[in-house]
């Protein structure tokens, strides 16, 4: 299988993006540093690929102040069921609005049955999502509205959530 790649370049006050694709679905998609990837992401662009032409139109709707209407093909792969309850807990976040790691650990513990759940524990696989902003780990935050962790950078989680509150305001 080859695996292609491809940048995004994202509107002023967000780091720029890289798409990764099997050929057919998205693989990865996440905030890149320029200076460690630029050359790597350049050597590998398939810019004519599908998948790439819907994921550049979903991020354009995003970063265009929309909330996108529709999802690109994407594949998680690596999943454990523990991974795979916490990429659903999150898919279930609405747009513009944020949920605690606790609040996801109290969700998945109800569901299994047990009296509590490792809020820790939900954090490293919210950590592990290899599908950034579509599946939306920005929105997941600490006790207390803390903005902890980010793989994309607490920058670019700043900005988003920021961004979604705007547009979710606009459309209330």
């Amino acid at each position: 299988m080859m695996i292609r790649k491809a940048t995004y370049r994202t509107p002023h006050g967000f780091s720029d993006m890289e798409m990764t694709s099997d050929g057919e679905v998205l693989t990865e998609l996440h905030f890149t540093d320029l200076r460690k990837s630029a050359n790597d992401c350049c050597k590998c662009a398939e810019r004519g690929l599908s998948v790439f032409r819907e994921t550049r139109r979903w991020l354009d709707m995003y970063f265009g102040g929309r909330e996108p209407n529709f999802t690109p093909p994407y594949r998680v792969d690596g999943l454990t069921p523990f991974r795979k309850d916490v990429i659903g807990a999150m898919l279930k976040i609405p747009f513009g609005e944020t949920v605690s790691y606790g609040d996801i650990a109290a969700e998945l513990a109800k569901k299994r049955g047990l009296k509590r759940m490792s809020a820790q524990a939900v954090g490293g696989a919210v950590g592990w999502n290899p599908i950034c902003i579509i599946i939306p780990c920005h929105r997941v935050i600490g006790a207390n509205g803390a903005l902890v962790g980010y793989g994309g950078g607490i920058g670019n989680k700043v900005a988003l959530l920021k961004h979604e509150r705007q547009i979710h305001e606009k459309g209330s």
